[in-house]
């Protein structure tokens, strides 16, 4: 299917979910991430999820990440086509930005060489790791400028889908998709 297609699709089957399979669906997912080869890793960078668009709720991936003593970073949209990357502490304080995403006020910055782990919104993906977001670039342009071996994982209610038609050189795979009910592991080594 293309992009345009499967946006379609997956946003209307998010939108259908009630608030009980929100919240169940989302709790498999961060029990799912605890299998993961990650946590030998410090720096964990997480999206915060846009209510109107029925995203995962990261809120418990962020509490075991707190829970293991890892720095947890978050994005904050700075320009139309720029992330810039916060610590999250005690003192942390939100806003919802126009596109009704919550971000950071203000806070540490975080360099992107820093980090190990990304976890990854997202309204689709396939059985070769590519995945689609809202169409923006926000994700592929910021992974470009992290480290080669960071790890990317997205995070989706959905199963994968056999193929992604239109994948762009600009796209950057995924190494893991986690699900409510499978891990998909994209990594060749």
């Amino acid at each position: 299917m293309l992009k345009k297609d499967l946006r379609i699709k997956y946003s209307l089957l998010r939108s259908s979910l009630s608030t009980q399979e929100l919240s169940s669906k989302s709790i498999e997912i961060a029990n799912s991430v605890l299998q993961l080869p990650i946590w030998n890793n410090q720096y964990f960078h997480i999206f915060l999820p846009i209510e109107q668009k029925t995203e995962i709720d990261t809120e418990g991936i962020i509490s075991i990440l707190l829970g293991l003593d890892k720095n947890v970073i978050v994005p904050k949209v700075i320009s139309p086509t720029q992330l810039e990357h916060f610590l999250l502490t005690d003192n942390t304080k939100f806003t919802t930005n126009i596109l009704n995403i919550p971000e950071p006020v203000d806070g540490i910055t975080i360099e992107t060489s820093k980090l190990d782990v990304v976890f990854i919104p997202l309204l689709a993906f396939d059985e070769s790791g590519n995945r689609i977001g809202y169409g923006k670039g926000y994700y592929d342009r910021f992974l470009k400028d992290c480290r080669k071996d960071v790890i990317k994982i997205g995070l989706s209610f959905f199963e994968a889908e056999e193929k992604i038609d239109d994948i762009a050189p600009t796209d950057i795979p995924l190494d893991y998709c986690v699900t409510p009910y499978k891990t998909y592991s994209f990594r060749t080594s």
